[in-house]
């Protein structure tokens, strides 16, 4: 099942200095294009909540403000989608992953390998703990210093640039350490497990 394409998408050859930021087979645009596996979520910030679980059952659970207390970054980076756009300097401001599990460590929850981010519509994707940390992700929920729109996965997605930007998990509500990797949504359905743009990791099989 192949990810869907959108129309209209405005591809243009690499400004000058661009060009060693632009991995294998991908093409820079200024959009920002929307691609789902569904219907777009809406949800109540009083309703909405984020935990963090251990592989054994250890949880910690933040309500949209206790979220917002937490401490945050702002970060300027890089988009590739497996649909072949990149998008360059994009502006994000969000709670890093590092700081998640810093403070759920404090409710019991231990660090595993893996991760599987569950988001409502009911996506998930896998990504490796190490992806994960080192300042490399975040739950972000501001984009171009306005909170994150729905349709591009407010109130609240997961932000993993450095790989491919399905792994980018919008609607996240839970991230699910796991002892072992398990298959998300796409991956189930042919794409890669670690999805690596500049390794061209699209579909399973690739190195």
């Amino acid at each position: 099942m192949p990810l869907p394409f959108s129309r209209g998408f405005r591809g243009r050859r690499p400004a000058p200095g661009t060009a060693d930021r632009l991995p294998p087979g991908q093409y820079e645009t200024r959009d920002f294009p929307e691609l789902s596996a569904g219907p777009t979520p809406r949800v109540s910030l009083a309703a909405w909540t984020f935990t963090l679980r251990g592989a054994d059952g250890a949880s910690a659970v933040w309500t949209w403000a206790e979220f917002q207390a937490l401490p945050r970054d702002h970060v300027t980076t890089d988009l590739h989608c497996v649909t072949k756009w990149s998008k360059f300097d994009t502006v994000w401001e969000g709670v890093a992953i590092d700081t998640l599990l810093a403070a759920a460590a404090d409710r019991g929850v231990r660090p595993s390998p893996f991760a599987l981010a569950m988001c409502d519509g009911g996506y998930t994707t896998n990504v490796p703990l190490a992806d994960l940390t080192g300042g490399k992700a975040w739950v972000a929920f501001g984009y171009d210093n306005a909170p994150l729109d729905p349709e591009h996965g407010g109130p609240a997605r997961l932000l993993v640039p450095h790989l491919y930007f399905w792994k980018s998990a919008k609607w996240v509500r839970q991230l699910r350490l796991l002892a072992r990797d398990e298959a998300g949504f796409w991956e189930v359905n042919g794409y890669h497990m670690r999805g690596d743009p500049w390794r061209e990791q699209r579909y399973t099989g690739d190195p």
